[in-house]
């Protein structure tokens, strides 16, 4: 009877134990979120997700909870160098942008927009080609297949030319490769430099794995820059027209904005490798009637400038939001502004995949959607290949292209980088091609049962974290 008892007793010892120790996990969390200033959003996700799966949400939030990096090893703040020759603010927006020190609106003498995969792929592969004294290659996803092969190959030629070939990768957008790195070899031995920007299985709880470099960089000479949002891979670029690759938009500046780009990159890759770039001075092209602001934004940043920086301009447009995403998962705060701006009179247009590539991001959109749609708001979702491209325009004054998805991870957690384009001219193009993705779209979500609707609503849990 004892060892019953004595049984009983060290049970009702543990459990007590285990919830004691658990909330004291909990309370020691909330005072980590608290003192990192995490969005409300963002605490209820996590303290929801450690009630239901205690122990494992509590050694997930520790590796990839932290949005901001802490300071023993925070990379350094990315500043960018004001050359500008004059104080010409093109509009609100680029007086906010100077405001949180981002550099001026540069002026460039050539923007070039790419919708075509194929045309893509051809002015890259030539970019390489001709380059004749530096390659500069940032990407988050670089697959090991017959469109990157050829890539490769032509980066094997020019390094054994003499070139500066340097590439950084991401190495979880990019796993297959950062797990065999044996294909990259020859590249390596022809004297290119390769590096993984925070790597995986280094130190997680240093590198905290949920912030990703989501940048995508290609920069030829110091004298022109490839930039936007396809990757390097077989579903974004390839040499023949193919009805199942995804759609994208890409752009080549040449000017005063090719610094800027240096800049992002060089700093990125002094966190990666420890190496110093600089930025030859003879790089600098003469100035042109395109004026551009390359804005960084991640980690690497002091404030979440692009965030604050959207929201201010939907407030403060006055006849058209246009936004083409792939990803479309925002905060409450974006959500309201939208809906604010539509009820002022605002023309939203809001272009989006049919299905996007990934099922937990349709289950967590949807409600988002249903919720602007239910407002008066305009949803269109396009029926074609997946639409990976990623553009706002804000009445005929701004046009932002980049890597900057519509979603939490791009605004608060991935290092990105958008180029605000004040040019009529271009964003008239965009505008153009938007209206050809929504002639090739349907026209609003599809009823759903209540239980559905229920369990979308609940998906929001994760939106912080997706």
């Amino acid at each position: 009877m004892n060892e019953v008892i004595n049984s009983v007793n060290a049970d009702i010892f543990f459990y007590h134990t285990l919830v004691a120790s658990g909330a004291l996990l909990i309370i020691v969390v909330l005072i980590h979120m608290l003192y990192n200033r995490r969005t409300p959003n963002s605490i209820t996700a996590w303290i929801l997700s450690i009630i239901l799966i205690p122990y494992i949400s509590i050694l997930l939030y520790f590796i990839i909870g932290s949005r901001k990096r802490e300071q023993r090893y925070k990379k350094d703040t990315l500043p960018l160098k004001n050359r500008t020759t004059d104080d010409n603010i093109q509009n609100s927006i680029d007086k906010m942008l100077r405001n949180y020190g981002i550099a001026d609106a540069a002026k460039n003498s050539e923007l070039k927009l790419f919708f075509d995969a194929t045309q893509t792929y051809n002015e890259l592969l030539s970019y390489i080609k001709s380059a004749k004294k530096s390659i500069f290659i940032s990407a988050y996803i670089f697959k090991y297949d017959k469109v990157t092969k050829e890539i490769l190959n032509a980066l094997v030629k020019k390094a054994k030319e003499g070139l500066e070939v340097k590439i950084l990768i991401d190495s979880l957008g990019s796993l297959p490769l950062y797990l065999f790195r044996y294909r990259l070899k020859k590249l390596i031995q022809s004297g290119a430099k390769v590096e993984f920007f925070m790597p995986v299985f280094e130190m997680p709880f240093r590198n905290y794995i949920n912030l990703r470099n989501h940048r995508k960089i290609y920069i030829f000479d110091n004298e022109r820059v490839l930039s936007g949002g396809a990757n390097l891979s077989k579903e974004y670029l390839g040499a023949k027209n193919d009805k199942s690759r995804w759609q994208d938009i890409m752009f080549l500046i040449r000017g005063q904005s090719v610094e800027h780009y240096f800049e992002v990159f060089a700093s990125d890759w002094l966190y990666a490798s420890g190496e110093e770039l600089e930025y030859p001075q003879e790089g600098i092209k003469s100035e042109g009637e395109i004026y551009l602001q390359v804005v960084p934004s991640g980690p690497d940043m002091d404030k979440d400038v692009l965030y604050e920086v959207l929201l201010s301009a939907i407030y403060s447009a006055k006849e058209k939001i246009y936004i083409i995403t792939p990803y479309f998962i925002p905060n409450d705060a974006l959500i309201q502004a939208l809906i604010i701006a539509h009820h002022k009179g605002i023309n939203i247009k809001l272009i989006t995949p049919r299905e996007a590539n990934h099922t937990i991001v349709n289950l967590v959109r949807s409600s988002y959607m249903r919720e602007l749609e239910e407002a008066g708001i305009k949803i269109y979702l396009y029926d074609g290949a997946m639409l990976h491209a990623k553009a706002i325009i804000f009445d005929d004054e701004s046009l932002v292209l980049g890597s900057v998805n519509f979603d939490n991870r791009s605004l608060f957690l991935n290092y990105e980088v958008a180029t605000f384009v004040y040019s009529k001219k271009v964003i008239n193009e965009v505008e153009l091609w938007a209206q050809k993705l929504i002639e090739n779209s349907s026209f609003g979500t599809k009823n759903v049962s209540a239980p559905k609707r229920v369990f979308e609503n609940l998906m929001r849990i994760l939106a912080p974290q997706l």
